[in-house]
C-alpha cells in the first residue's frame, strides 16, 4: 500500500489548529463533516463516498462531504482539524499519536471508530534458487538483494522497521555488497522477474496482483512467512496486525498458509464531534454489516463490530464507544 507525504506537507500539518477550519458546523439539528479519503477513484475514495452516502440516508441531519487525501496526510489533517473524519492506517495512526517516525509532533486530538475495514496483508517473496528460507536469515546474510515501493511508502516504511529489528538496514546491506532497490510496483515486479533482486516486500490486499503475475511467470518464487517475534514487534510497538495469508491465495507460490503482519484501515474523528454524532454513525456501520457494507467496497465484507474494538493504537471516540458497547463490543479503556 504505498501512500505518500512529503515533508513539507507534513511540516504544514503540524501548524496546528489555530490554522484549521470548525471541526463541525450545527445548525437547526444539522451536521457538516469532511471525510479526508484516499485519492480519486482509489479504494479508500470509493469506501468514503460509499459510506457517506449510507450515513446521510440514515442520519439525514449528518451531512458528510468527501475530499482526496492519503494515509500518511490525514492524521494530521483530522487533528489539526481541518477535515473531521477519515481514515487512516493502523500502525502509522499509531505512530501519530506517539509523535514518532513519520511525525515530527504528538497527535493528541485523533479519536477513532476501530479498524478492520480494509484488511491489508504484507507479503514477502523470494526466488526459490536464492538460499535461506527464513526471513530473520534472508534480511541478515551478506549481498541480499531486495526490492521494495518507494522511499517513505508504508510498505517501505515497515521493512525498515524490520530490518532495524533485526540489526540491519538499508545502509548495511548495500554496504555489504549487497541491493535494495526502490520503484513502483510495476517496476520491482520487473526487476525481481529480470533477477535483478532475488526478494520482494509490499503490502497489498490479497490476491495482490503482482504475486499473481508471478506466480503463473517464469522464475516463480515462494511466500515467507513472517517470524513470530518480528510480527509481536510490530503489534507491540507499533500498533500492526496479524494475520494469515492462506495458501489458496497464491498456489504457484504457496503450499502452506503463512502467517504474515498486517495493515488495516481504521476510522479517525477529531475529538471535538459531538458524540451524539459519532454514536450515529458507528450505529449505521454496526447496522449495515455484511451484505451492505461489501456492496460499496467488497473489502468491507468482514468488518464486525468485534473486529474494530480490537485496535489499540489510537483511542475510540466516546460516541463510538457507546455504539460499540450496545452491541456487546467493548472497546479498550481510554
Amino acid at each position: 500500500m504505498s501512500l505518500f507525504i512529503g515533508r513539507r506537507a507534513l511540516a504544514r500539518g503540524t501548524l496546528g489548529a489555530a490554522l484549521a477550519v470548525p471541526a463541525i458546523r450545527q445548525g437547526h439539528a444539522q451536521a457538516t463533516l469532511e471525510w479526508v479519503a484516499g485519492s480519486l477513484g482509489g479504494g479508500w475514495y470509493t469506501m468514503a463516498a460509499g459510506l457517506s452516502s449510507l450515513i446521510r440516508e440514515e442520519n439525514p441531519e449528518i451531512q458528510v462531504r468527501v475530499v482526496p487525501g492519503g494515509g500518511l496526510a490525514n492524521p494530521t489533517r483530522i487533528n489539526n482539524n481541518q477535515s473531521q473524519i477519515g481514515w487512516g492506517i493502523d500502525a502509522f495512526s499509531a505512530s501519530a499519536v506517539q509523535g514518532i517516525e513519520p511525525y515530527s509532533a504528538k497527535h493528541e486530538r485523533i479519536r477513532s471508530l476501530g479498524t478492520g475495514y480494509s484488511p491489508t496483508e504484507h507479503h514477502f517473496l523470494r526466488h526459490t534458487g536464492a538460499g535461506p528460507e527464513d526471513m530473520r536469515a534472508i534480511l541478515t546474510q551478506r549481498g541480499l538483494k531486495i526490492a521494495a515501493p518507494q522511499r517513505s511508502s508504508t510498505d517501505e516504511m515497515t521493512l525498515q522497521r524490520i530490518l532495524r529489528f533485526l540489526g540491519t538496514s538499508p545502509d548495511k546491506i548495500r554496504a555489504e555488497g549487497g541491493r535494495y532497490l526502490n520503484g513502483s510496483y510495476a517496476d520491482i515486479a520487473a526487476a525481481y522477474n529480470d533477477g535483478q533482486v532475488d526478494y520482494l516486500y509490499v503490502a497489498l490486499a490479497r490476491p495482490a496482483a503482482i504475486m499473481t503475475e508471478i506466480g503463473q511467470g517464469r522464475r516463480g518464487g515462494r511466500i515467507v512467512s513472517f517470524p513470530t517475534d518480528v510480527m509481536n514487534h510490530l503489534t507491540q510497538q507499533y500498533a500492526y496486525a496479524q494475520g494469515v495469508l492462506p495458501a489458496a491465495t497464491y498456489p504457484p507460490l504457496m503450499s502452506a498458509d503463512a502467517p504474515v503482519t498486517m495493515m488495516d484501515s481504521v476510522i479517525l474523528v477529531h475529538e471535538s464531534i459531538p458524540a451524539e454524532v459519532v454514536q450515529k454513525i458507528t450505529a449505521t456501520l454496526i447496522k449495515n454489516q455484511g451484505q451492505r457494507l461489501s456492496t460499496i467496497h467488497a473489502s468491507m465484507a468482514g468488518w464486525t463490530p468485534a473486529k474494530a474494538v480490537e485496535y489499540r493504537g489510537v483511542a475510540f471516540h466516546p460516541g463510538a464507544a457507546t455504539a460499540f458497547r450496545a452491541v456487546g463490543a467493548n472497546p479498550p479503556a481510554a
